[in-house]
C-alpha cells in the first residue's frame, strides 16, 4: 500500500477509537498514579465521539476529515489532553486540505504540523515528558522514511514512538498535575506519551 485513500483515513480512526477503548483501563491507571486517573476515559470519550462524527459522511477531503475529527473532540473531551490531542488533529488535517489521497510523504507533514500544534497549544518541548515525547521522534522518523514508502515509514515511526515513551522514564515532568512530583516521576513512563504511541499505532495497523 503506498497510498492511503478517504475510506483507508476513515478506518484508521474507527481503529484508534478501538484502540483507545481497549487500552482505556491501562491508561486510568499509569495516569492516577500521579495524575488525575481520568486519561483514559478522556481519550475513549474523545475517539469515539471523532469517529461517530465522521463515519458515514460525505466528505471527500482528507484533511477536512482529520479537522472536523479534531473539532469534535475539542467539544466532547475538553481536557488537557483531548484539548492537545485536537489541536493536533486540526493543524494535521489543516496540512492535508485539499487532498483526497495521501502517501508517506504527506503523512510526515501531517504529524510535523500535528507536533507542531501540541508544543504551540502547550508550550511544552521535547524532553518535557509528554505526548510530544513520542510523536516527535515519530515524526521525524516519517520524514526521513518518506522516501521508501508508507509500510517502512510508518514501522520506523511507530519504532521510533516507543523508543521515545520508553527515554520518558529517564525524564522529570514539566507540566500537569505531574510536574508537582518531580524527582518522583522518574522511572515511569509518561501517560501522554502511552497515548502518543497509540496514535501511531492506530495509522501503522492500517499497512503493517
Amino acid at each position: 500500500m503506498d497510498r492511503l485513500s478517504r475510506d483507508d483515513v476513515l478506518q484508521i480512526m474507527h481503529g484508534l477509537r478501538s484502540l483507545m477503548e481497549e487500552k482505556r483501563d491501562y491508561l486510568v491507571e499509569i495516569d492516577g498514579v500521579m495524575g488525575d486517573g481520568d486519561l483514559g476515559l478522556t481519550m475513549s470519550k474523545a475517539f469515539i465521539s471523532a469517529d461517530e462524527e465522521i463515519q458515514g459522511g460525505g466528505e471527500e477531503d482528507i484533511g477536512k476529515i482529520f479537522m472536523k475529527a479534531g473539532m469534535t473532540m475539542a467539544r466532547s473531551a475538553p481536557s488537557t489532553m483531548g484539548t492537545l490531542v485536537a489541536t493536533g488533529f486540526m493543524r494535521g488535517g489543516k496540512a492535508l486540505s485539499g487532498k483526497q489521497e495521501i502517501d508517506a510523504a504527506d503523512l510526515a507533514d501531517f504529524f510535523q504540523a500535528f507536533v507542531q500544534g501540541l508544543m504551540d497549544r502547550g508550550k511544552a518541548k521535547p524532553g518535557d515528558k509528554t505526548i510530544i515525547d513520542s510523536l516527535h521522534p515519530a515524526a521525524e522518523a516519517l520524514a526521513a522514511e518518506k522516501e521508501g514508502g508508507l509500510k517502512k515509514a510508518l514501522a520506523a515511526a511507530l519504532a521510533a514512538a516507543e523508543a521515545g515513551l520508553e527515554a520518558t522514564k529517564e525524564m522529570i515532568a514539566q507540566h500537569g498535575r505531574v510536574a508537582y512530583y518531580k524527582e518522583q516521576s522518574l522511572g515511569k513512563v509518561d501517560p501522554g506519551a502511552t497515548v502518543g504511541v497509540y496514535i501511531i499505532q492506530g495509522f501503522a495497523r492500517a499497512v503493517l
